[in-house]
Parts: structure tokens; C-alpha cells; sequence
């Protein structure tokens, strides 16, 4: 998988995950915490959702063909997509199922200790998980805030990642204080609680997925920053009259596609357009290595009849 993938996190949360859900199982079956199963079940959706990713990244890498020819790098985004339907049918829909079992026909917990300790060993676990998360993802968040990399992240395995790894993070706190306050109280009602609460954080978080990989899969273009980058080196190219209009679309996470129609002078010789466009790419590559596929259709510059050009049309040098 590519750097953007966030490879190395996904394997930490993964084997967490997976350590902590049979974990948390065993705590659930001799307590009979309706929490800790909720989180045991959350545990493993989230292993599953790991082993996801790593196939969606596998499948990613598939070579171009005829069926295909722009490759296969949004099955990154079709798994991601299904991350989120998992988070939200066996994670969030079955929390909410045992919770309310378990408010109407509620349980004495037994072997209190033990959810206990297991919901401070999971914290611990879940907590380096997503250390590790954090620290793979710095690097491509810049300067902006943890929502603002999440929203416009192209790449969808870390902040898939990061909003698991919280939810489990949260999950866990209510997890304790259901079980706590049932312990302290003997009203079992407080684990069915902390189990509700569970289910109604795994369906918000999968709808926040959601939609952000929905986003992803109808196709998302350039962020403004590299749309000005290109926009500046093809008007800075001496050969070139002026950006008429570009489009640009993302074939996936590490794959930037750029289409751009650019005005030459009439006396442009052919040999001195394909030249300039040779030119033009190398230029776009070296600002946006993830321009990968580059079309650029020279053309002349005619003005609107109307003298109004249109927001997707004609974009001139300046003269200075």
C-alpha cells in the first residue's frame, strides 16, 4: 500500500482490535455485561474493518487493463465504503439491540471484576493503536485541524483509522461507567445504558464514514491549493497565451487526474506546442507528483461574445 495508506497503522489497530475482542468476550460471557458484549462485537467489527482496508489497498495496486483503463485505485474507496456499513449494522445496530434486551430483561453482572480489568487493559491497547494512528497521520494533516485532514483526506484508511480508534477510546469510557455504576448501584440498568450509548456512538461515527467516502467514490477533484499550483505553472510556462479552463479528478488516493485547455498564440508552431505541453507535464508532475495523468488540449483564445467569461472558462496570464 502506498505511504497515504497509513499501512502501518492499520496492521497496529488490526492486531489490537483483534486481541481486545476476545478479550473483551471472555470478560462478556462470565460477567454477562451486556457493555462488554456490545464491545466485543465492536472490537471485532473493527478487526474486520482493518482486514478490509488491507484488501482494498491490495486491490488498489491492480494493473491497468482494458475493462479498466484508469486503473483499479478506488477500490480503496469501495472498502472504505463498507467499513462504514459495517460500523453501522454489526456495530452500532447490535449495541443498540442488546441494549434494549438487556433493559427489558436485565441481568445481574457477575464476576464484577473482571470487565473491569478488562476495559483498563483495552484503553491501554486502544490507546497505543491510536497513538499509532496519530503519529502515521501527522505528517499528510499539515497545519490544519484533525476534522479539516479528515474531511479532506483522499487517502480514507487513517481517517477511517483515527474516528475507530475515538470510538473505541469513547466506547470503552462508557463501557466503564456502565459497568461501574452497576457495580456501585446493582441496578443492571446502567450497563444496558452504557451499551445504548455504545450503539448510538458506532451509528454516528459510521455515518460520518459514510458520507466522507461516499464523497470520495462519485469523485473529488483537487483541493483549491493544487488547482491554483497548476493554474500558476501553466500561465507561468513562457509558450503559453492562458489557461481556458481545467478540470481535475482524483482516480484514487495517490492519482490525480488533470485536464486543462490551453490557449497558444496563433503562430505557435506544432512542433513548439508539443514541446511546451511535454513541458507543461514534467512541470505539474514535479509541483504535484500525484498528477499522474495529464491531458492538455492547445487551443486559441477566443473571447465570450457576450464579454462575460464563465467561472469554468479563461483563466489569463497576468501581464506583469
Amino acid at each position: 500500500m502506498s505511504e497515504s495508506g497509513g499501512n502501518k497503522a492499520i496492521i497496529a489497530a488490526m492486531l489490537a482490535n483483534l486481541g481486545i475482542a476476545i478479550t473483551k468476550l471472555i470478560a462478556a460471557l462470565f460477567s454477562g455485561s451486556g457493555a462488554m458484549l456490545a464491545e466485543a462485537v465492536h472490537s471485532f467489527a473493527d478487526t474486520a474493518n482493518q482486514i478490509l482496508l488491507l484488501i482494498g489497498g491490495r486491490r488498489s495496486r491492480k494493473e491497468a487493463d482494458a475493462e479498466h483503463p484508469f486503473g483499479y485505485g478506488r477500490a480503496r474507496y469501495l472498502y472504505g465504503f463498507l467499513v462504514a456499513i459495517i460500523l453501522f449494522t454489526i456495530g452500532g445496530a447490535y449495541s443498540l439491540y442488546e441494549g434494549i434486551h438487556k433493559l427489558q430483561q436485565p441481568e445481574p453482572l457477575e464476576v464484577v471484576w473482571l470487565p473491569l480489568v478488562v476495559i483498563v487493559i483495552a484503553i491501554v491497547l486502544e490507546g497505543f493503536s491510536f497513538r499509532t494512528a496519530r503519529r502515521e497521520a501527522l505528517p499528510f494533516k499539515g497545519s490544519g485541524s484533525w476534522i479539516s485532514f479528515i474531511r479532506r483526506a483522499k487517502a480514507p484508511e487513517l481517517p477511517i483509522v483515527l474516528l475507530e480508534d475515538t470510538a473505541a477510546l469513547i466506547g470503552l469510557v462508557f463501557a466503564l461507567l456502565g459497568v461501574g455504576l452497576t457495580i456501585l448501584t446493582g441496578n443492571p440498568v446502567f450497563d444496558s445504558l452504557g451499551t445504548l450509548a455504545i450503539g448510538v456512538l458506532l451509528i454516528l461515527v459510521a455515518l460520518v464514514l459514510g458520507i466522507e467516502t461516499k464523497s470520495l467514490l462519485l469523485g473529488e477533484g483537487a483541493s483549491p491549493e493544487n488547482v491554483a499550483t497548476i493554474r500558476d505553472v501553466i500561465n507561468a510556462n513562457p509558450a503559453v497565451e492562458s489557461l481556458i479552463h481545467m478540470k481535475t479528478l482524483y482516480l484514487g488516493p495517490d492519482e490525480l487526474m488533470v485536464a486543462a485547455k490551453v490557449a497558444f498564440p496563433p503562430s505557435t508552431r506544432l512542433v513548439e506546442i508539443a514541446v511546451a505541453i511535454d513541458a507543461l507535464e514534467a512541470d505539474i508532475r514535479s509541483k504535484i507528483p500525484a498528477a499522474r495523468v495529464i491531458y492538455i488540449e492547445p487551443d486559441l483564445y477566443h473571447p465570450p461574445a457576450d464579454g462575460n467569461p464563465s467561472t469554468d472558462a479563461i483563466i489569463l496570464k497576468s501581464e506583469d
